[in-house]
This record gives C-alpha cells, sequence and structure tokens, in this order.
C-alpha cells in the first residue's frame, strides 16, 4: 500500500505568519496568550500549549490587565482594540493581511452605506471569528447571510454591498450572488465583491485531482475548521472513500482492506506535522 501526503496541504500563508509570530514570542521567553485558539485545529492547540501559549476567551479578556495577548489570523473588531488600550494590553496583531484588507474594503463599505442608506452584506457563517471581527467594522449593523432563508433580512430596496468572509466556498458566494441579483429589481445598487481567499479557492481543483488519484483518502482537520468541513466535502464528492479525522488515533484499519494507495489531505488549518504523523501511522498498520 502506496501513501502519499497531499503537497498542496498543510497551514496557509496566514496561519504559518500567527503561529511563528507566537513561536518567536515564546522562544524570547516572553509570557504570551492568544486570544481564542490560536488555529482551529486541536493537536497543534495542545502543541502550542505545551511550550507555552495559553489562550484567553474573549469573555475573560475584558478583564484582563497588564498582559500581552495575540491577535490570531482571523482578526478582532475595532472594540478590541478599545479594551486592550483601557486595560493596558499589549496586542501582537497577527492577523492574516487577506483579511486586514477585507476589513477595510468593509469599513469603508459601512461609511458608504450608512451616507446613502445602504446595506452592507457578508456571506460567512454567524459567530466565526473571521466575520464577528468583521462585524465590527461595520458597528454590528452588517447582514451576514450564509443561506437563501437569510435573504429575508435584506431590504432590497436599498443600496447594497456584497463581500465574503475569506474562508468560505467561491461557488457558495457566486450562488448567493446569483440569488441576490434575481430579487433585484433593474434599478437596483448592487455591487458583489468575490473576498474568498484566493488561496483557499485555489487548492479546490488541487484537491479534486489529488482525491481522484487514490482508493482512498485521509482528510485531518480540526472539527471547529469551516474550511476543513468545506473541502473535506469536495473530496468525498470526487472519492466516496473519504473520510475525516481530527487525529491518528481516529484511524480505521477497515478503511484499507484491499487497497493499494491512499491520500492524505487536511484543512489550511492543519498543520504539515500532523499529515505526516498520519501517514506514519496508516503505513505501519
Amino acid at each position: 500500500m502506496v501513501v502519499t501526503i497531499d503537497p498542496s496541504a498543510g497551514f496557509c500563508f496566514g496561519v504559518v505568519r500567527a503561529v511563528k509570530t507566537a513561536e518567536n514570542e515564546i522562544l524570547q521567553g516572553r509570557q504570551l496568550s492568544s486570544l481564542g485558539d490560536l488555529v482551529h485545529n486541536e493537536q497543534e492547540v495542545r502543541r502550542l500549549n505545551k511550550i507555552g501559549l495559553r489562550s484567553v476567551t474573549p469573555e475573560k479578556f475584558e478583564n484582563i490587565q497588564n498582559q500581552t495577548i495575540l491577535i490570531r489570523a482571523h482578526g478582532e473588531p475595532p472594540e478590541t482594540f478599545k479594551t486592550a488600550k483601557r486595560n493596558n494590553v499589549t496586542l501582537i496583531d497577527a492577523t492574516c493581511p487577506i483579511v486586514t484588507r477585507l476589513q477595510q474594503r468593509i469599513a469603508e463599505s459601512h461609511v458608504e452605506m450608512k451616507e446613502r442608506g445602504g446595506q452592507v452584506l457578508i456571506y460567512g457563517k454567524q459567530g466565526h471569528p473571521e466575520v464577528t471581527g468583521l462585524l465590527g467594522y461595520t458597528d454590528g449593523e452588517a447582514v451576514v447571510i450564509k443561506e437563501e432563508k437569510d435573504l429575508g433580512n435584506i431590504d432590497f430596496s436599498r443600496p447594497l454591498r456584497l463581500y465574503s468572509q475569506t474562508t468560505m466556498s467561491r461557488e457558495g458566494f457566486e450562488e448567493i450572488k446569483e440569488k441576490i441579483s434575481a430579487l433585484l429589481d433593474g434599478h437596483s445598487d448592487f455591487k458583489a465583491y468575490n473576498t474568498v481567499c484566493g488561496q483557499i479557492s485555489g487548492r479546490v481543483p488541487l484537491l479534486i485531482d489529488f482525491a481522484g488519484q487514490h482508493d482512498v483518502i485521509i482528510f485531518v482537520s480540526g472539527k471547529k475548521s469551516s474550511n476543513g468541513k468545506y473541502l473535506y466535502g469536495i473530496c468525498k464528492e470526487v472519492n466516496p472513500a473519504s473520510y475525516f479525522i481530527s487525529a491518528k488515533d481516529d484511524i480505521n484499519e477497515s478503511w484499507f482492506e484491499n487497497v493499494k494507495t491512499v491520500g492524505v489531505s487536511g484543512a489550511t488549518s492543519t498543520p504539515v506535522w500532523m499529515l505526516e504523523e498520519v501517514a506514519e501511522a496508516i503505513t505501519n498498520k
């Protein structure tokens, strides 16, 4: 049985940057906590905990004083920075530059829509940390839409500006855009900006090709990862013999009976060391 690791898998640029920032701070002997789990991967969070990184919840952050806190790649709303200043908290901002640019664009659109009586729309998942941050740049006034049922919250008589959470699918964004367009009259002022991260969307054709080359696909991801759920769905569509695991202990030997080739892939929040660990465990089965 031949086991191959997907060469396009592993951390995305934003997560690599955040993890390296945390490791560098800790190696210099600084006490550091991240605001929320640094990545949506339980195994990597445990590894970072072992070297000294702690995490704090948004609720506890409100009362923290005189500490150093890392902002993860998902970003934070403006209120977080105001709280830090008030409590003498030093922030190390590891927000992904792609997310930072999106925050700026949404803030600019919010000002425009306020002046013109319009609405900012965000295609994304309510409660996702990136979306929570983006909402903060609209004073919480943007409308979050993920499914067709959410379209009822849009006022189609007003100017509309649509953006996407960076980790959503391009296909889903285009589908929502078309549904909104179909509900508009010909005079409506509607502009849609596909702000899905190119690194994430670019993985889809590579993953489709990889999944089709192997008898079995083992997809490694944290259970909280939106990106992981999406990419696993792509694998499953292409190759029904695709299995989602969060750690090597989840591997089931029965998956490999009479199998010649196994592909190991993962989310953009799954570290390469986990993919290697899983590949080795399968090889030794």
